[in-house]
């Protein structure tokens, strides 16, 4: 069976973006294509920028005017743009939902709230942007309790370690932003002063 083109993209950017992803690079680690294993030219200072870029985008699955959009308000924070940026895309609503273990991807999450299967504070969310504050609860709604592929990934979610400003009852198929995310907090590997460069130059 062919990879899909999230292993692909996983490969290429050198992270695991989806489960099936990280059993490939088990395996085969080395960049896609014929020559990848070849491909151990240093990098220039810009492609560097670029590649942390991209894997930002791809970690978080947002696209590039929501990622610069992210980037100018994080430049107006009392902390580091670099964190601050983190911690927004952290806080949003289909981060929190896959952080919590209620869906297996970043992608799956997306889905799941733009097709109404989650609420913010009881009130029914659409918005995988929606971001949320300190003290926000999310919760499954009631007649999506029994969602297969949430009650799957729920089930297993005993693997996923839960950062640190999240709770989360799985009983009651909810989780709650307990507070602001620090950057040693946020399972998150690559250096984000690269994409803070690459977007002030």
């Amino acid at each position: 069976m062919p990879a899909g083109p999230k292993v692909k993209i996983s490969r290429a950017l050198g992270i695991a973006i989806t489960p099936k992803a990280a059993r490939i690079m088990e395996r085969r680690s080395f960049t896609p294509g014929q020559h990848g294993l070849a491909r151990k030219k240093s990098p220039s200072t810009f492609k560097m920028q670029l590649m942390e870029k991209q894997r930002l985008k791809a970690m978080y699955n947002v696209p590039e005017n929501q990622l610069r959009y992210y980037y100018e308000k994080a430049t107006h924070s009392h902390e580091s743009t670099g964190t601050a940026l983190l911690a927004l895309l952290e806080t949003r609503a289909d981060a929190a939902v896959y952080r919590m273990g209620f869906a297996r991807t970043i992608y799956a999450a997306r889905q799941y709230i733009a097709h109404g299967h989650f609420s913010i504070n009881g009130r029914r969310v659409y918005t995988p942007s929606h971001p949320l504050k300190v003290g926000t609860v999310i919760s499954v709604i009631e007649k999506s309790k029994n969602h297969p592929q949430i009650v799957e990934a729920l089930t297993h979610s005993g693997s996923v370690v839960v950062p640190e400003y999240y709770e989360v009852n799985k009983v009651k198929m909810e989780g709650r932003l307990i507070a602001k995310p620090l950057r040693d907090q946020i399972p998150v590997k690559l250096a984000e002063q690269h994409i803070v460069e690459y977007y002030s130059r």
